[in-house]
């Protein structure tokens, strides 16, 4: 990827509307995202009946219903996808989707995106990375809650079984995620060990962290996203606002042009700049022909068009070979 790929992490932020979720399109399309992803699943085949929501679902949702009855009113069906598909095509925004079971994997697989997106929960489920694998196509994964032998484990099963071109995506799988547990540092350890392109995944509240995570070499960036913080739900609370979304992706263009080649030199735009913020050596008092420079006849100023001060020494003992008024550059 040429420039940063930035996600705009839609999830499961459309509360079930297939019109909410087309607004999320347009909005992450007027934002200057890449992609908007979103997150498939059959509740049923996702979660067990009685399993309990996690601690920020219980706080934002409330604790009486279960997490598969959560679920089940922000699912959904494939037919809406393939028009949500649809919809990015007109709108000239990337499709892209989580699966979160084999069905959904299969029915996603219909769709040509331009990626598999593996969310951080999955990277333990060996016949959901096999299945992945095997289609050959890029894969994205986060690298939430685990530890490195569990992504070494996760890649080993992903390129045994087809997979070549993988991006992995530092991540703190909490939401919202404290900014002293982010270690962005892991961040690089990553990409080293396997030696292989990163990313950042985010769930902290501002835009700081993945503009950081840019400037420290992420080339892909996935932030969650919602119409509206205050809406129900489970995850618009850790999510930005479209015109704080639209900002963050502001600023990661502008770090990505500063980021440069890494060669340092003067800039075409400096270059300019160079005589007139530089120093010359100069006549500090009237000076005779034939005089002998010294350092109380001779200062530096601006500006530096004449001889450089780091031949001080040089010029430090000579004879004047005219005569130089106050002010005047010194010439050897």
């Amino acid at each position: 990827m040429k420039s940063v790929y930035i996600i705009a992490e839609a999830g499961v932020n459309h509360n079930g509307s297939l019109d909410l979720a087309k607004k999320l399109v347009d909005k992450a399309k007027e934002s200057g995202a890449d992609c908007i992803k979103f997150q498939t699943f059959v509740s049923s085949n996702l979660v067990s009946k009685d399993a309990s929501k996690a601690e920020y679902q219980k706080q934002i949702t409330g604790s009486e219903e279960s997490q598969y009855q959560m679920l089940r009113k922000l699912e959904l069906s494939f037919e809406d996808f393939k028009v949500l598909n649809e919809y990015c095509k007109e709108k000239d925004i990337e499709f892209a989707s989580t699966a979160f079971d084999l069905d959904s994997l299969e029915f996603l697989n219909q769709l040509d995106m331009p990626f598999w997106k593996i969310p951080s929960g999955e990277i333990t489920n060996l016949p959901y990375l096999i299945k992945i694998a095997s289609t050959k196509k890029t894969i994205i994964m986060s690298t939430g809650m685990s530890t490195l032998d569990e992504v070494r484990d996760a890649m080993r099963v992903l390129r045994d079984n087809g997979a070549s071109d993988i991006i992995l995506l530092h991540c703190t799988t909490e939401y919202p995620a404290p900014y002293e547990e982010i270690n962005l540092k892991a961040m690089a350890t990553i990409g080293e060990e396997f030696d292989i392109s990163v990313g950042y995944s985010d769930h902290t509240k501002g835009i700081e962290i993945p503009i950081a995570a840019v400037a420290m070499g992420a080339s892909v960036i996935e932030k969650h996203f919602t119409l509206d913080r205050n809406m129900e739900g489970p995850d618009h609370k850790a999510s930005l606002e479209p015109n704080e979304l639209k900002a963050m992706i502001g600023a990661i263009r502008n770090v990505e042009k500063a980021i440069g080649h890494g060669i340092k030199q003067p800039s075409e735009s400096e270059k300019k700049n160079i005589s007139i913020v530089r120093k010359s050596i100069f006549a500090k008092t009237h000076i005779k022909k034939g005089e002998i420079f010294t350092e109380d006849n001779i200062t530096v100023k601006r500006p530096g068009s004449g001889i450089s001060p780091m031949r001080w020494f040089e010029v430090v003992g000579e004879q004047a070979i005219r005569d130089f008024r106050e002010d005047e550059l010194i010439e050897i």
